[in-house]
Formats: structure tokens, C-alpha cells, sequence
């Protein structure tokens, strides 16, 4: 263990981030060779009725998903 908060353990097969990840503007984050972003915001829901909510979750599912923070199955 180390004294320090971000630290790579010995043969690099795990980093551990205890302090903040600040990924530069030219920086990537990928998941599974898929870049991942921060998801376009998704209103609070209005819905008065079932198909209204539907549609609302099936909106925020596709912003996960276009934000490669959910699969594409």
C-alpha cells in the first residue's frame, strides 16, 4: 500500500484512484474499447399517465447508451 491517494500497483494491473481522475479535454475515457462521456441531461419526467413515463425512461436509456455508460445490448 502506498502513502499516496492515485497509485498503480506493482505490474500495472490495478490503479487505484483515491483522489480525482481529471481527464484532460484531449483525453478519452473507454469501457471496453467504447469512449465514454457524460450523458445529455434528461428532464425530470412530466408524465400523467404509464405511455408517458415510457417514454421518458426509454429517453434517458438512450442517453445512457449514446453516452456508452449502458450497452447497446
Amino acid at each position: 500500500m502506498s502513502n499516496v491517494k492515485n497509485y498503480t500497483e506493482q505490474g500495472g494491473e490495478r490503479t487505484v484512484i483515491g483522489g480525482t481522475l481529471d481527464i484532460s479535454e484531449d483525453g478519452k475515457l473507454t469501457f471496453a474499447g467504447v469512449e465514454v462521456s457524460p450523458a445529455v441531461n434528461q428532464v425530470d419526467s412530466t408524465a400523467t399517465d404509464v405511455e408517458g413515463l415510457v417514454a421518458d425512461f426509454n429517453s434517458l436509456l438512450a442517453k445512457l447508451k449514446e453516452a456508452g455508460l449502458m450497452a447497446n445490448e
